[in-house]
């Protein structure tokens, strides 16, 4: 019999096989608030068996499989050896997240006994609302029949009770749901979760607990969308009005929005691994969407609406083993890369005073469409060139820092304009028409550190582009390839020393006080700066020649050639492939400048 607790969230089209409906809970409805204090029947008490898909096959859980070496569970994991096993899922899944790293002082099972037994202990009282920061978030039942619904609201309530500091959690209640599942009673699911939300790993969070973190989440998987899924990226750009309200939605693809047998998998390698495994699966989501787009592209206005169809009926276009094949297939940044792009997408919303949940803005407000003047692009374009931005910088408006229109043909006004802005756009239009530039990660003033020589510095975050007569964007190689190179083990980011200063041609990176080390004291409000080359063992010396200045012009892009280089006149330049952005001449291969700009960001 199908479980009434809430309404099923709609479909668009046939219930894909092995699936099951997701259903929302309905908080006004009066229910039952006793006390459950029996043990179960270790997996399944509060399951409505006949919704609940069959097991992946025979178990294959090793019998030592708690004595496994870490890496060794989570290739065990992604392979799905629990997958056969229901009763085997609920063994393993308190013994895994006991394992987890948490604060000192972590509410248990006995706590949330004693706070359901005050709470709820009464038979007099009937209904409690659900903790204020769930608003807005949807909370699943997957196969929960009404005991687990019930079981599922006591649990998220003792939550609100004992974490006050939680403010906004959207993965929150799937969580719960699914462990839920294969909990043998409420204290012993609300334990595990319990774990989860005061995990202390470094760089390995479990749950957001905020508004402000989980929107530098959301900003993070759009960084990660545009470096990993360019196709995918480039189609929802092309169908959507704004692609960062589409990405904002990437959790929920998830959680609640793959059936439960795709859902219990994920949480599988999500114990042992972390968030970093929720990122992987979204970009596979996003791959497997474009692959199965028609090849006009989503055919519908809402591609937000046509992704979440796409997710609930996923097993019609891939299976769940190959969906994890393909998220582990894609080479992502370490966890300490991606918590260093979440920091600094967080510390952009602080600045921008997105703290507390709101709509958050996005590049196309950014860009104004009538008040935005260039000389060298279109407001249109510019729009364009803002969404190949970090998200981080494309919440700001653009400000106009320089013009060779205006300040004149001068390098050295040049630099005196750009010093103190970090990072800039620069927009160049040829005699020819054409419109070629590039996002510069650091300020042009880190130049002096290499004193009489000419040294590159800058990030990977910085790229090259062409806006006319085609718009593309060329990337730092090592995300085009991150086979490429390695990251640099830990004891060796700790505590680097500063670069020499360095001939023309090395890849050193800058000596900047501002780029040293990631601190390993509280409150010293710096961190390393994401993509940083000192993180990686670069295969060669030209692999990281992001930007260069001097007296004697600008140079952008080294190794084999230079993406972008300008005399000191600023009339004069040439362009050529280069092993740092891997990139076609951006334009004709010695070019006059018509105009030249730079572009910072108005922070205020």
């Amino acid at each position: 019999m199908r479980d009434r607790a809430g309404p099923a969230v709609p479909g668009t089209g046939p219930e894909a096989p092995g699936s099951s409906p997701v259903t929302i809970v309905v908080t006004s409805e009066a229910d039952t608030w006793d006390i459950d204090t029996s043990p179960g029947r270790g997996c399944g008490p509060f399951v409505d068996w006949a919704k609940m898909p069959e097991a992946q096959g025979p178990a294959r859980i090793p019998r030592d499989v708690l004595g496994r070496p870490p890496k060794e569970l989570k290739r065990l994991a992604r392979e799905g050896c629990w997958a056969g096993s229901h009763a085997g899922r609920a063994r393993l899944y308190p013994r895994l997240i006991q394992r987890v790293s948490c604060r000192l002082v972590t509410p248990d099972a006995l706590a949330y006994r004693d706070v359901a037994g005050r709470l709820f202990g009464k038979r007099s009282v009937s209904s409690h609302p659900l903790p204020e920061f769930l608003e807005g978030c949807p909370v699943p039942t997957y196969c929960l029949g009404p005991h687990g619904v019930a079981a599922l609201k006591k649990i998220l309530i003792c939550v609100g009770a004992l974490f006050p500091d939680i403010t906004h959690s959207p993965l929150l209640p799937a969580l719960a749901a699914l462990l839920l599942h294969y909990s043998e009673d409420e204290a012993q699911c609300f334990e595990s979760l319990s774990r989860l939300i005061a995990s202390n790993a470094p760089h390995a969070a479990y749950i957001d607990q905020s508004f402000l973190a989980h929107q530098a989440s959301c900003m993070t998987f759009g960084d990660l969308a545009s470096k990993h899924c360019p196709a995918a990226h480039k189609l929802i750009a092309g169908a959507a009005d704004n692609v960062l309200e589409v990405y904002s939605e990437w959790l929920s693809w998830l959680f609640p929005g793959l059936p439960l047998a795709y859902a219990v998998r994920v949480l599988d390698v999500f114990l042992l691994e972390g968030q970093k495994v929720l990122y992987r699966i979204g970009l596979a989501l996003l791959k497997q969407f474009r692959l199965s787009a028609a090849p006009a592209g989503p055919q519908g206005s809402d591609v937000k609406a046509e992704l979440r169809a796409f997710v609930r009926n996923i097993a019609q276009h891939v299976s769940v083993d190959k969906l994890l094949e393909r998220a582990f297939g894609i080479r992502l940044f370490s966890r300490k890369e991606i918590w260093l792009l979440h920091m600094a997408n967080r510390k952009a919303l602080v600045e921008r005073g997105i703290t507390v949940v709101q709509r958050r803005p996005s590049f196309h407000l950014a860009v104004d469409m009538q008040k935005f003047s260039s000389s060298t692009v279109t407001a249109q374009e510019m729009r364009l060139v803002w969404s190949w931005l970090p998200e981080r910088f494309s919440l700001f408006p653009p400000l106009l820092l320089f013009s060779t229109s205006q300040d004149g043909c001068s390098l050295q006004r040049f630099y005196t304009c750009c010093e103190g802005y970090e990072p800039t756009v620069l927009l160049i239009k040829t005699t020819e028409g054409e419109v070629c530039g590039a996002f510069l990660s650091s300020d042009w003033a880190e130049r002096k550190k290499s004193g009489a020589a000419s040294g590159f510095f800058g990030t990977g975050e910085c790229f090259v582009f062409t806006v006319r007569p085609e718009a593309e964007r060329y990337e730092w190689v090592l995300i085009q390839k991150p086979e490429l190179a390695k990251a640099v083990p830990r004891s060796r980011q700790r505590s680097p020393s500063p670069a020499a200063a360095s001939p023309l041609g090395s890849s050193r990176d800058s000596s900047s006080p501002q780029h040293l080390a990631v601190p390993s004291v509280p409150g010293r409000g710096r961190l390393s700066p994401f993509l940083a080359t000192r993180h990686f063992l670069l295969p060669s010396k030209t692999a990281s020649m992001f930007m260069s200045g001097s007296r004697d012009g600008i140079v952008i892009g080294g190794g084999g050639g230079q993406a972008l280089s300008l005399d000191a006149s600023l009339l004069r330049g040439h362009t050529e492939r280069c092993e740092t952005f891997d990139n076609p001449p951006l334009c004709r291969d010695n070019f006059q400048v018509q105009l030249l700009e730079v572009w910072g960001f108005q922070s205020a």
